[in-house]
């Protein structure tokens, strides 16, 4: 059964909200330097060297869609996950891992 507009913004609002709740841990146990900007389909992460990842969610598509300074990644919910459609990827542990690589802080999720 195909997902509806509303089951999506819930699913993808929950996953930002617990990035986001993640981020506020490390930033206070961690000290990291991050500045999280969220704002209507967007949730953009600014590290200490500039760089960002920038997650949003594609509406039409029913995708979340990740850009990190190594690429852009797109991800589909299946079978109650978030799958990367390119490599099979999970949602989360690409997150995690990406945040530890561009940023040097560790989330846990």
């Amino acid at each position: 059964m195909a997902m509806t507009d509303t089951e999506f913004h819930q699913l993808a609002d929950e996953m930002f909200q617990a990035i986001d709740n993640a981020i506020e841990i490390a930033i206070d146990e961690q000290d990291a330097d991050v500045d999280i900007d969220a704002s209507g389909n967007v949730l953009q992460l600014t590290f200490e060297d500039t760089s960002k990842i920038v997650i949003n969610k594609q509406e039409p598509l029913h995708q979340i869609w990740v850009a990190t300074k190594f690429g852009g990644y797109h991800f589909s919910f299946v079978e109650g996950k978030w799958i990367d459609e390119r490599n099979g990827g999970e949602f989360m542990p690409f997150v995690i891992d990406s945040i530890l690589k561009q940023g040097d802080i560790q989330l846990s999720l």
